[in-house]
């Protein structure tokens, strides 16, 4: 495992460097997205209001930011969970110039192959730290606040060594997350062996489906 600091905007040998395990700190312009700007774009053919630089990092985000003194002050940061966002992966990574994408969880098959292809990760946070980060995100400005409010409209950030997150899945095919699951499964079946726990065993339900 090593750990990098990245400025964007990212380039291919950026990415290429990095597997699964690693850590990272970013700097430099992100953008953030949730489900509405995605459907809005994607799905209902709108243009997005502003151009990602090649090599992008996209956030998906959903900040909690109030007006002070006229201007936009950042109080809760917190990546939202990157998986339900899996049917605009590939669209994203390929219409944004996306490098990285970050986001609490991992991301689908679809989108790993888009990685492959384009030269993109996704990381995740090692924690919860809504409060923590926020020192480290400069707020530069917002599109399509109107239309969809401040939680889910893009927000445009300056990062400062955010971080650290870990590289879930890298542009090899490999992802952290498959990994887990199978160690996690393997000491399941030692730890029935070792207490004598059928490996048929089922849980009881609480309540029935």
């Amino acid at each position: 495992m090593a750990t990098y600091e990245l400025r964007a905007p990212l380039k291919d040998e950026d990415v290429m460097q990095l597997k699964v395990g690693d850590l990272v700190y970013l700097s430099g312009p992100c953008f953030t997205c949730r489900s509405k700007l995605q459907r809005y774009i994607f799905d209902e053919g709108h243009t997005l209001p502003f151009t990602p630089e090649e090599g992008s990092i996209l956030i998906h985000n959903g900040p909690i930011v109030i007006k002070e003194d006229g201007k936009w002050k950042l109080m809760s940061f917190m990546p939202t969970s990157s998986l339900r966002f899996e049917k605009w992966g590939r669209s994203s990574i390929e219409q944004w110039n996306l490098k990285l994408i970050c986001g609490k969880t991992t991301m689908g098959a679809e989108t790993s192959k888009a990685m492959m292809e384009h030269k993109c990760v996704h990381v995740s946070p090692q924690s919860v730290s809504p409060f923590l980060w926020v020192d480290a995100i400069e707020i530069k400005g917002v599109d399509l606040f109107d239309e969809m409010g401040s939680i889910e409209a893009p927000w445009h950030f300056e990062m400062n060594k955010l971080g650290p997150f870990v590289v879930d899945m890298d542009c090899y095919g490999n992802n952290l997350f498959d990994t887990v699951t199978e160690q996690v499964e393997e000491n399941r079946k030692k730890a029935y062996e070792k207490l004598g726990i059928p490996a048929d065993f089922e849980y009881t339900r609480l309540y029935d489906e």
